[in-house]
């Protein structure tokens, strides 16, 4: 998405330049999709934990609950960021080390000190306990999309590649969690936090010229 050149008047050329230096790759974007798909993968789990035998029909609606909210939060956060997108642009990189830390850290927080809350175990899918799960696993997404405001993201393939992350993850959780238990919930949350503190870390480094 580019900015225009009048917008960058004088001496606002380098901040243009500062901002095409922190846009974000296809491996940034993966990465945060993977991060962010750790807790719909720890609920995904426990839903299949309810599952006598593994039916992948169910499976599949679970995990498109979860990818398809998990797509939609960053592009509402997006379309809000864009808003105030010429009031903050002086600090943005701030803004994506402060909420992705933030989100990191509340996720290391809760991975270990046991703040996941455990689902009752239930064969039958109801739809409004997912839709409630899907939107509480994706809320950390809609403050992700108000950074995507301020960096070069093509939202459209962003959150595409998000969704479809979160997808196969969750998927996987439900197979995972009807095979195997609910030993890796932890260690996922705890993975996924810190992915995206090294996220926001690594744009921060990269807007104050530490890293190449």
């Amino acid at each position: 998405m580019a900015v225009p050149d009048s917008f960058f008047a004088g001496g606002g050329r380098r901040k243009k330049k500062q901002m095409e230096d922190i846009q974000m790759g296809f491996a940034e974007l993966f990465l945060i999709g993977v991060g962010l798909s750790m807790d719909a993968f720890a609920a995904a789990i426990c839903k299949g934990l309810a599952m006598p035998k593994m039916r992948w029909n169910r499976g599949v609606v679970v995990a498109l609950f979860f990818g398809g909210f998990q797509a939609l939060m960053p592009l509402l956060g997006w379309a809000l960021g864009r808003q105030f997108e010429q009031y903050i642009t002086s600090v943005d990189h701030w803004i994506a080390f402060l909420l992705l830390g933030w989100i990191g850290g509340k996720m290391i927080w809760d991975a270990l000190h046991g703040g996941g809350e455990e689902m009752p175990a239930q064969d039958a899918l109801d739809v409004k306990e997912l839709f409630v799960l899907a939107v509480a696993t994706s809320i950390d997404a809609l403050a992700v999309g108000i950074t995507f405001a301020f960096l070069q993201v093509d939202i459209l393939p962003a959150v595409a590649l998000i969704g479809c992350t979160t997808f196969a993850i969750a998927l996987a959780g439900v197979w995972i969690g009807q095979r195997f238990g609910s030993r890796f919930k932890d260690r996922a949350a705890l993975a996924g936090g810190m992915i995206l503190c090294l996220i926001g870390l690594k744009i921060l480094l990269e807007h104050l010229g530490m890293l190449g």
